[in-house]
């Protein structure tokens, strides 16, 4: 391949405490907490808008907030639940009076509204294409936008990106995959209108055979559909799965988009033919983000692991719990790998009142001294991720990243070096839940 040197002189437009990469679930929590503590915070995103899959990507709910006696994404995001649900999510247990659908439209002012008030600074249509790099330090990050090539220079950086560009654009190594590179599928979410809910059922695994025996799908995939309801005529569908892919890669990304744009039509005519309610159904969009369940893993100074599910782990540095299943999807369209994902889906939960702990250092990247990372490539095992990918999973590392970007910048310390009290301190002081913390 031919390469070319390309080289010139940008502008430094800004220099904060703390910058963060991402505006979804993560980098929002994540700079409304640095904020909170009184940091200058810039957050730019790449989109044109916040929140990434629970409103560009349309993911139709939120999986779990609580263990059924506490909010356990408590802080950020009870002040999101109590505006975007009012009053319905009690924000001391999590109870909800109704299913966590999601109207996306109201989350994405939301979060506006939400960063406005804290005074943080955030823009959109930013994209990160590179970092410059003291040692082990970033100097700056390097971003494009519609008014040109600029850098931003930050005494700490927080990777929000979920793929974890920005720690791999400063070296860090990472895992991606099971031990042959394989991914879960991605889906592209839609939303529906004309659905009948009164007469809706459940659908069971024998509809969605006879609609592959019969050929309504181009490429079998034997995963049931999700259809969640968001009024009483629309719903928010997380349907299909795009396999094969690589979220790091934009032919990967491309082709995904489009397949997912077809598979769609598919399960319109499987909504329409083999299910009751839905006869009179119309779409009125796909995501304008592909729903990414798995990429990159960044190596952290720590990292969770299945067995830490398993025993309800309590660390000292712990910055939060959480209980959602290890929710793995297929890696390919096989009748066998759905079993397989399946039965493990289901022999993966948590009880009422069971959680895990999650340790401050699986937020810590490996071979850098300015650096915390949150959201779904936070440090885990290839299991782990499949539990804290979700949007209040991501609430928490986020809280916790953020809340630690803020104390490292005031006391120009590396985040390794942390003091843990302090940042538990500075956590439950905004509201988190961390009953095992040590104060």
């Amino acid at each position: 391949m031919e390469k070319i040197t390309f080289q010139r002189q940008i502008p430094i437009r800004h220099d904060v405490d703390v910058l963060v990469v991402g505006g979804g679930p993560a980098g929002c929590a994540a700079a409304w907490a640095a904020a909170q503590s009184g940091r200058k915070v810039l957050l730019l995103e790449g989109h044109s808008c916040l929140g990434g899959l629970g409103t560009a990507g349309m993911v139709p709910a939120f999986m779990s907030i609580s263990d059924g006696y506490h909010l356990l994404c408590a802080g950020f995001a009870s002040r999101l639940l109590a505006k975007l649900y009012s009053g319905a999510v009690n924000t001391i247990t999590g109870e909800a009076k109704a299913g966590l659908s999601i109207r996306a439209e109201d989350l994405k002012r939301i979060y506006d509204e939400l960063l406005e008030e804290a005074g943080v600074e955030f823009y959109f249509h930013s994209q990160l294409i590179d970092v410059t790099m003291d040692g082990r330090r970033i100097d700056t990050a390097v971003f494009t936008a519609k008014s040109g090539l600029f850098a931003v220079r930050a005494k700490q950086f927080v990777d929000c990106t979920g793929d974890g560009d920005l720690s791999v654009m400063a070296g860090v190594p990472f895992d991606m995959g099971d031990e042959d590179g394989n991914v879960m599928a991605g889906s592209l979410c839609s939303l529906w209108a004309g659905i009948d809910w009164n007469r809706v059922q459940k659908p069971d695994d024998r509809e969605i055979e006879h609609a592959i025996d019969d050929g309504v799908f181009k490429i079998p995939d034997h995963a049931l559909p999700g259809m969640w309801k968001i009024s009483d005529l629309v719903g928010g569908g997380n349907i299909g799965h795009v396999f094969g892919l690589d979220a790091t890669d934009e032919h990967s990304l491309t082709k995904g988009l489009i397949r997912g744009r077809q598979y769609v039509r598919e399960y319109e005519k499987y909504f329409k033919e083999y299910l009751t309610g839905y006869e009179n159904m119309e779409l009125i969009a796909t995501g304008s983000l592909l729903g990414i369940r798995e990429s990159r893993r960044i190596r952290c100074i720590e990292t969770l692991r299945y067995q830490d599910f398993q025993n309800l782990s309590v660390f000292d540095n712990e910055i939060g719990r959480y209980n959602y299943s290890v929710d793995v999807h297929p890696s390919n369209p096989s009748l066998e790998e759905h079993l397989k994902t399946h039965g493990n889906f289901e022999a993966r939960h948590l009880s009422k009142g069971q959680s895990y702990g999650i340790p401050y250092g699986s937020l810590v990247p490996v071979n850098t001294d300015n650096l915390l990372v949150a959201g779904r490539c936070i440090g885990t095992d290839k299991l782990m991720e499949g539990s804290m990918r979700v949007m209040p999973g991501c609430y928490i590392s986020g809280q916790a990243a953020g809340v630690a970007a803020a104390l490292c910048a005031a006391e120009s310390i590396k985040p390794a070096e942390l003091n843990i009290t302090s940042l538990q301190k500075s956590l439950l002081s905004l509201g988190a839940y961390l009953p095992n913390a040590h104060i």
